[in-house]
């Protein structure tokens, strides 16, 4: 049901955030979450790197178009007052149909002073102005419909960016939590250097959004990787400063893969849920979610990946050691 005049509901609607640098195990982080009784998940609900949305395939291994899950959220989504389309989903604040105000939008959470800059001159743009509280309004119809059809009182929004999430915070209607996920940024940076045999599906024909095309993956050199993986944990790191600590948990890859199953309980009694072993049904359960390609995964075990330590050379990781070292021991990576 829409919000009406106030904008503000009765009972505001829980969201889990996972806030990461992209490849740190986050779509598998909220796959595992998903599967507990309470919480669902579709992945990555900003719906920015689809592709070619007519080819896509949902993590149910259907056309995203044919899925009937998908075909179901349009049909509420319409239901209470809004038109859409995965196609251009509305939801992201950095797809906002300005050039100007994507372009403020584009830079990496800064800071309390900085984030002040960029509100005061987005609110120069009528575009902005306008468009901000639809597509908030939008976020918080999307989340209360999936929770909705799935049965479910909490949703996992896999999106990462930090940008998105404080806007978000400032969501009279979601009461958000911020599960905040950390890898080893010399493993990210294999992955932002070759991401189609490190950071999609292991089955080659279904990579691409489950195309089985290749295409044309981004590779990065190891300097603009590290330098990508150590903005997206220093923004990380100023935005939750500004959040009280009772809001957000952080996660280790490497402790998560290693042991699943406290970490998983960890993550549920901070999410106030009870602990399940929600491994057991992790790949036996249906999903519905968009992201990396790994949710087209069939191996129903969690493995730790650290092929970084083999593949990385050592001039990659004398690279990656001048640009982010520093902050990769800060974090406790040796």
């Amino acid at each position: 049901m829409k919000t009406g005049n106030t904008g503000i509901r009765n009972n505001k609607i829980k969201l889990a955030y996972i806030l990461a640098a992209s490849h740190s195990g986050s779509t598998l982080l909220a796959m595992i979450l998903g599967s507990h009784p309470e919480i669902a998940t579709v992945g990555e609900l900003k719906f920015t790197a689809l592709g070619d949305v007519e080819r896509y395939r949902c993590s149910c291994r259907e056309e995203i178009r044919k899925c009937a899950f998908w075909a179901g959220v349009v049909e509420d989504m319409a239901a209470r007052g809004f038109d859409f389309d995965l196609n251009n989903a509305g939801t992201d604040f950095g797809s906002i149909g300005s050039g100007y105000a994507r372009k403020l939008l584009l830079p990496l959470h800064r800071g309390k002073g900085m984030e002040g800059v960029r509100d005061l001159a987005l609110l120069l743009s009528p575009v902005w102005r306008r468009d901000y509280r639809k597509i908030q309004e939008k976020n918080a119809e999307l989340i209360a419909c999936i929770a909705g059809r799935m049965g479910k009182r909490m949703v996992v929004d896999s999106s990462k960016v930090a940008v998105r999430l404080k806007y978000l915070l400032r969501n009279p209607d979601i009461d958000v939590k911020v599960v905040r996920l950390i890898r080893d940024g010399r493993a990210v940076g294999l992955t932002y250097m070759d991401s189609a045999r490190f950071a999609d599906a292991a089955d080659q024909h279904l990579r691409g959004g489950g195309m089985g095309i290749d295409g044309d993956y981004p590779r990065l050199s190891m300097q603009d990787a590290a330098w990508e993986w150590r903005r997206s944990n220093e923004e990380a790191e100023i935005l939750l400063n500004g959040i009280d600590k009772s809001r957000w948990i952080e996660v280790r890859y490497e402790a998560f893969c290693q042991d699943p199953q406290s970490e998983t309980s960890r993550i549920f009694s901070f999410l106030r849920t009870d602990p399940v072993d929600s491994m057991a049904c992790f790949r036996s359960a249906v999903h519905h979610v968009v992201g990396n390609g790994m949710r087209l995964d069939t191996r129903r075990e969690v493995i730790l990946d650290e092929r970084w330590r083999d593949i990385l050379s050592r001039e990659n990781l004398s690279v990656f050691e001048a640009v982010a070292g520093k902050l990769n021991r800060r974090l406790g990576y040796k």
